[in-house]
């Protein structure tokens, strides 16, 4: 828990704004904070209400979430090796406790070179002190949310959010090339019907960066 304090800083706030902003946009409290218990992950939580909010049919919110939380795939394949010899219960438990943070901090003792057969008790208690850092400020944006006046929009909470989600991890060419195909697409696409812009602009981010990832790497390999 104490290695997940400094990472829980950043968390407090976007937590705070999901609970605004899913309220803002007419989402009940109990769903709001359904949401974070069973979802638990915080991107693809904003991206799910703001297509709620729209109207989209519910097979292509589910896709939209789908698409956001594929980076937990690598995620899981990258933690399988530590965990194999936990028993079922261990393992679903992780899996569920799996997010961005949790990963970066569980990896982090991992990789470290002693004897210990219990690493997987520091995992759940990054993931742990995160799952409940998450519900506790999603209850506060909840009860914030509720207090603003109509007259007071939150809309400006998504795309500042999404603007300090995204600027920090773009430092690689591929990551340049999978947000400008997203943005030049969700731009484009602003008046497509049931949010398909957004769902077009993941997939199409996605493609892009990995068609950018693999022709670098052809460069590399012809080096």
């Amino acid at each position: 828990m104490r290695g997940q304090l400094p990472l829980l800083l950043g968390v407090a706030p976007f937590g705070t704004a999901y609970g605004a902003y899913a309220i803002e946009t007419g989402l009940s409290g109990g769903l709001t904070q359904a949401m974070s218990s069973m979802v638990f992950g915080g991107a693809s939580q904003f991206v799910a209400v703001q297509l709620i909010a729209s109207g989209v049919p519910g097979g292509m919110i589910v896709l939209a979430v789908l698409l956001v939380n594929l980076r937990h795939m690598l995620y899981s394949a990258s933690v399988a090796p530590h965990v194999d010899h936990l028993d079922s219960r261990w393992r679903w438990l992780l899996a569920y406790l799996l997010t961005d943070e949790a990963y970066a901090v569980g990896m982090q003792r991992y990789g470290r070179d002693d004897e210990s057969t219990r690493k997987h008790w520091f995992f759940f208690g990054a993931g742990f002190a995160l799952w409940t850092t998450w519900q506790a400020t999603t209850a506060i944006g909840i009860v914030l949310g509720a207090a603003v006046p109509e007259s007071w929009s939150l809309d400006f909470a998504l795309p500042l959010t999404f603007i300090a989600l995204l600027t920090p991890v773009l430092t690689t060419r591929p990551a340049f090339a999978a947000a400008g195909v997203a943005g030049v697409i969700a731009v484009a696409g602003f008046d497509w019907p049931y949010g398909t812009e957004l769902i077009t602009a993941i997939a199409g981010g996605l493609v892009g960066g990995m068609l950018v990832a693999r022709l670098l790497e052809k460069e590399v390999a012809a080096t």
